[in-house]
């Protein structure tokens, strides 16, 4: 839905795309840099100098695949790659006036959803073992949500400033209008939210899945995420 409001908003987010409109041509490069880079923020060390001119040289390769140079200059253009959270410190490196729209849903859909390929793929990087160990795959979708949206939303309201935006996905399906037009003022685009909201914006069926689960295992998600949930308005 986001990705739709920025077409709207005369943003370019190239060609090569899945059904979810995410950016193919940044799959790979993220497979291979994410878990070294987080591996690396969880340590507090930095990559190598050679790990980093690599990570760099792979970012600007998949870009120019996504959208080439040409086709950038002059214009709006971005891409959506829900894995790009876990770049934003490299991101910004590269891009200091990024833009970024952090798109939010409640962790306890995410950890209940049977897509943990996050988990799978990252859960070993930015998850200390202790917080692995005897742990159900919801329990650890749940700890990494915590983690890295919360690393996310503190980097980007130091750094991004004015140009980080904080959109939860049940806000966008329960106040369509009011999101969209928030959405559209921060992309800078003087266009009428009205029926972009209209067309676009659809609640999907899962959203609240959450409230047909356990309520043990529920109140297991809301002690390990307490934190976040609470921040980003899911807990009173």
């Amino acid at each position: 839905m986001i990705a739709r409001i920025a077409r709207h908003a005369g943003y370019n987010l190239g060609s090569r795309l899945n059904s979810s409109e995410d950016a193919l041509e940044f799959y790979s490069f993220h497979d291979i840099w994410i878990n070294p880079f987080v591996s690396g923020q969880g340590r507090g060390e930095a990559m190598t100098p050679w790990q980093s001119a690599r990570m760099k040289e792979g970012f600007h390769a998949a870009l120019a695949r996504h959208i080439p140079e040409a086709e950038r200059r002059g214009t709006r253009w971005g891409w959506k790659a829900p894995r790009s959270i876990y770049l934003l410190s490299f991101l910004f490196a590269q891009f200091p006036q990024l833009k970024f729209i952090h798109v939010l849903r409640d962790g306890r859909d995410m950890a209940l959803s049977p897509n943990q390929n996050q988990l799978r793929k990252h859960g070993r990087a930015a998850l200390r073992w202790r917080e692995r160990l005897f742990r159900s795959i919801p329990e650890r979708s749940a700890l990494l949500w915590e983690k890295i949206n919360l690393r996310a939303a503190d980097y980007a309201k130091a750094r991004l400033r004015e140009n980080y935006l904080l959109v939860r996905f049940e806000d966008l399906c329960a106040e369509p209008l009011e999101t969209t037009a928030r959405i559209v003022n921060f992309l800078e685009a003087p266009i009428d939210p009205a029926p972009i909201a209209q067309t676009e914006i659809t609640a999907p069926k899962t959203l609240g899945r959450w409230r047909d689960c356990s309520p043990r295992i529920v109140s297991r998600l809301e002690t390990l995420a307490a934190a976040s949930l609470r921040r980003f308005g899911y807990l009173n």
